[in-house]
């Protein structure tokens, strides 16, 4: 059978006339002849000129001076054309694709989160990577159906070796996914930041599956894995692999349970990291032994900038423990243990040390009721000059705590960010935080929220509106305060003028209680044009009129300000 095919086929050949060879040359001719001209007549749109197209394609890049050159290699002419048409066609098809999945296309920045990816779409992507030559940030996070594909991708980003940022959160990836990854890191040489949070597989024993093909001087620098739900051998995986990542500057593992025996595990291995600047292990379940652990483990990272062990509420106690090695981390920036049930004597021992952080910039101790008590020891020794950043949302200030604060508002020259919310001491205080701020005051965001603050508080603040002192405010929180009179509100709106720079507002009421807008609304609707920065506007539970909320709704949308309000309601008493 095979033997009668054969001789059919050849037959075939043999039977094709005189005129087919003739015609067959002369396709070939004039095929070859087309290739020798200009790409344009080739490719030509009428709706584009070839320079135009160039413009937005960024892989074609030709010099002027080479275009004027003769060339008398046609064969290297045909190859330099087809590249470009081949760039041409391919750029386009990488646009048709971006914007499908309903994202702007870029070169250099391939942002396709939140996009709804299929394992199709991830196959169509790795047929497009050889046209993303300059690719240096691809962002495929909170895509569920990513995981279980990867590795389609993942065998062709040979094509992309300037990647540097990798994000893959929330993705579903399974242990073979961390496989690929891991074996296809030898293809992007550069990268830089890997970011595999909000991914449970990552877990479960799995992360070996990436770290087994980890090489010595990695160039990572950056490693996110929020969330992924890491076991002690996920720890342990993570401990041997910290010694070829001498380069590591940020590791983040909040979210993820670690047990003492975990924490000695991943601590033991810190003083590989040498260029570390940023640990964060907030919601870790860190006890006071697990901070005691940490703190030993410091001396080995000195170059720390960044703290978080934010939201360890058994950690209460080892701050006392802590605070020792705190002192040697004299490049420390940022300290947050806000939410950690934090004892007087925690505070205190912070207190022993404040005075060497010479670089503290911000400090966040907010939602520990026992700062209140120890608030003016603190502010005696923290480096007050310098301090940029200063939560004390629900600490239970003191009215005491309160005078040192004020008191203290002179030092605070770079101060950026202050937060008093949920401090009931402040109501009929505020004169005295605002009266100290300087014509030169740094200050961008300023949260009052549930202060008790009365109607004599706003026009305080209207007056260092009018002071000029708050001109670089960007965010204001005055929610929650529903014994401010109707007069405060009017007097506050009716100097927004010095506000040029707000970009978020919130007035906002308590759930049990709505009263209504009218006596103050016209005085809001004639500031809104002088607040040209205004981009998030929030009035919550305050009661409108039909009328009135479309007056207000006409001005927003012409500013493309985002409103937050209730719907229609009736007015009810203040709770």
């Amino acid at each position: 059978m095979d033997s009668t095919e054969a001789t059919k086929g050849k037959e075939s050949v043999q039977k094709r006339s005189p005129l087919d060879l003739i015609m067959n040359q002369l396709r070939r001719k004039a095929s070859f002849t087309e290739r020798k001209k200009p790409a344009v007549g080739r490719l030509f749109r009428p709706s584009e000129s070839r320079d135009k197209r160039n413009v937005g394609i960024p892989e074609v890049k030709e010099s002027e001076a080479s275009e004027g050159k003769e060339n008398n290699e046609p064969g290297k002419e045909i190859n330099d054309t087809d590249d470009e048409a081949g760039s041409v066609v391919g750029w386009g098809r990488v646009k048709q694709f971006v914007q499908k999945l309903g994202k702007t296309p870029h070169s250099q920045n391939l942002s396709l989160s939140h996009c709804d990816m299929t394992a199709t779409d991830v196959v169509d992507l790795a047929t497009l990577l050889p046209f993303l030559a300059q690719l240096e940030v691809m962002d495929l996070s909170w895509n569920d159906l990513v995981g279980g594909s990867l590795k389609a991708l993942t065998i062709h980003l040979q094509h992309v070796g300037k990647l540097r940022v990798l994000k893959l959160c929330s993705c579903r990836l399974t242990n073979q996914d961390l496989t690929a990854l891991g074996e296809a890191l030898d293809c992007i040489p550069l990268i830089e930041v890997l970011d595999l949070s909000w991914n449970v597989g990552v877990g479960a024993g799995n992360f070996r599956h990436f770290t087994e093909h980890l090489q010595a001087e990695s160039t990572l620098k950056e490693l996110r894995l929020v969330d992924c739900q890491l076991s002690e051998t996920d720890i342990t995986a993570l401990s041997e692999a910290l010694r070829m990542l001498s380069s590591l500057e940020e590791l983040d593992l909040s979210n993820n349970k670690l047990s003492i025996k975990g924490m000695e595990n991943f601590t033991s291995s810190l003083g590989s990291t040498p260029q570390l600047k940023t640990l964060k292990l907030s919601m870790c379940g860190l006890s006071k032994d697990s901070i005691s652990i940490l703190g030993q483990a410091l001396r080995s990272v000195p170059a720390l900038e960044h703290i978080n062990l934010s939201c360890n509420k058994e950690a209460g106690g080892g701050l006392t423990m802590l605070s020792t090695n705190l002192a040697l981390l004299t490049h420390l920036r940022s300290l947050d243990m806000h939410l950690c049930c934090l004892s007087k004597e925690d505070v205190l021992a912070l207190v022993q040390v404040a005075s060497s952080l010479k670089e503290l910039r911000e400090l966040d101790l907010s939602s520990n009721k026992n700062v209140g008590e120890t608030l003016q020891n603190l502010l005696q020794t923290l480096p007050l000059s310098q301090i940029t950043k200063l939560p004390l949302n629900n600490c239970a200030l003191s009215t005491h705590a309160c005078h040192a604060l004020a008191t203290a508002m002179q030092m605070l020259k770079q101060l950026e960010s202050l937060n008093l919310s949920w401090n009931k001491c402040v109501g009929e205080n505020l004169k005295q935080f605002l009266e100290p701020l300087p014509p030169d005051c740094k200050l961008q965001d300023l949260r009052l929220s549930s202060c008790n603050l009365t109607t004599e508080d706003v026009l305080q603040l209207e007056s260092a509106c009018q002071r000029g002192v708050l001109s670089h405010l960007k965010q204001l929180d005055l929610s929650y305060n529903g014994s401010v009179g109707d007069g405060g509100w009017m007097s506050l709106f009716g100097k927004a003028a010095a506000l040029k720079g707000l970009e978020e507002l919130d007035v906002s009421l308590r759930p049990s209680a709505s009263l209504s807008v009218s006596p103050w609304l016209p005085a809001l609707l004639e500031a809104l044009p002088q607040l040209s920065s205004l981009t998030h506007l929030s009035l919550q539970h305050w009661a409108l009129s039909s009328a009135e909320r479309e007056k207000l709704e006409k001005i927003l949308r012409k500013k493309n300000v985002i409103l937050e309000c209730d719907r229609l309601a009736m007015p009810k008493a203040a709770g």
